[in-house]
């Protein structure tokens, strides 16, 4: 059984390495754009016709289920997505942990790309999830490319000014776009000590196993990883191996839970995908 995962540049490691790690028998085809990256930026008609275009690509190829792993597409595409392509294949999307997070009691932040967080996805997420508790939108100008270069300068540069602007009382900050589980490391080092961080890639990874009614439990085989670039098959970019994740999914090995969930991070299991 093979599993598409679409985005446009390392969003989608976090999200495959899940997979990989709870159904390792599963082929995973992981399709990135880098001739259209970044997409934060793009207009809401290009973003969906390169999502669109991808995921005929991988239906094409035999995906059986395609993943979204990426807050940005989600909030601006899903619905073209699932039109186009259910109930036939199962389009599972990525929302930010916010549900989770704010059931702690915690005081709330919320990082992510500039789109995302001027969006009014994003908001009525919190309005709906958040319990009326108020939570601080802090966008991250430049992390998620930055990761995607795996430049840990410039990602280290976007997290401090992305520390600057989250209050001191906000002790749990929600990883509104899934390139930021990569560096969750330098995140919680430069946060105030005790703060926790709330990831959703577990959960797309579980909740992709349901819609395909699928058990975590491996009858021991590996399947293979593939990669697509731009609409042409390819390798993983330079920068994918930075991350002890994209170390794995390139050498199609076992992806540890080590290497998803550094202990540092402590990142808990967010709510079902949508």
């Amino acid at each position: 059984m093979t599993v598409a995962l679409i985005d446009s540049g390392l969003g989608l490691l976090s999200t495959a390495g899940w997979l990989r790690h709870l159904a390792p028998e599963l082929d995973l085809l992981l399709l990135l754009d880098p001739e259209g990256a970044p997409w934060g930026p793009k207009s809401t008609s290009f973003i969906t016709d390169r999502l669109v275009t991808a995921a005929h690509a991988a239906v094409e190829r035999g995906a059986e289920a395609i993943v979204v792993p990426c807050n940005t597409a989600t909030v601006t595409a899903i619905d073209a997505l699932r039109q186009e392509f259910e109930p036939h294949v199962p389009v599972i999307g990525t929302v930010p942990a916010v549900k989770p997070a704010a059931v702690t009691g915690r005081n709330i932040a919320v990082w992510a790309t500039v789109r995302t967080t001027a969006s009014d996805y994003q908001a009525r997420l919190i309005a709906d999830f958040a319990n009326g508790k108020p939570v601080v939108r802090v966008a991250c100008p430049g992390l998620a490319e930055a990761i995607d270069h795996g430049d840990v300068a410039a990602a280290s540069e976007a997290i401090a000014y992305a520390v600057e602007r989250t209050p001191l009382h906000c002790d749990a900050v929600v990883l509104g776009c899934t390139h930021y589980p990569l560096v969750a490391p330098e995140i919680l080092q430069q946060l105030p000590t005790g703060t926790t961080l709330y990831d959703s890639a577990e959960a797309v990874a579980r909740q992709t196993l349901r819609r395909l009614d699928r058990t975590t439990e491996s009858d021991g085989a590996m399947g293979s990883v593939d990669v697509v670039l731009s609409g042409s098959r390819g390798n993983f970019p330079a920068s994918a191996h930075a991350y002890s994740v994209g170390r794995a999914l390139a050498n199609a090995t076992r992806v540890s839970r080590e290497a998803l969930m550094p202990e540092a991070t402590c990142l808990p299991m967010a709510a079902p995908a949508v």
